[in-house]
């Protein structure tokens, strides 16, 4: 696998897992007490978004499902023939 494919499929697994991720941990202004939404702000804004701390557990996430994507490619576990719950198409005359 070039390293250049490594680092694509790695930034994939990294937007996923910062997806994946970004809910856990956040409070709303209801959740918490004694705190005002300031005007122009909208009631279900996030009061503590902690960005650093959603990249660092997207990029562990990232780094788990990456290095278990990696050891399949290696091995070869799973494979498209795996995957093919439906069989091959059927081939005509041309061997299409």
């Amino acid at each position: 696998m070039n390293w250049t494919s490594i680092i694509a499929i790695y930034a994939l697994f990294w937007v996923l897992s910062a997806f994946l991720v970004m809910p856990f941990g956040l409070r709303t202004p209801d959740q918490v007490d004694g705190h005002e939404v300031p005007k122009g702000h909208a009631d279900s804004a996030p009061v503590n978004f902690r960005p650093k701390v959603i990249a660092f557990r997207a990029t562990l996430l990232a780094a788990g499902l990456f290095s278990a994507y990696y050891v399949n490619y290696a091995a070869q576990w799973i494979t498209v023939d795996d995957l093919n719950f439906f069989g091959r198409p059927p081939v005509d005359d041309l061997g299409y």
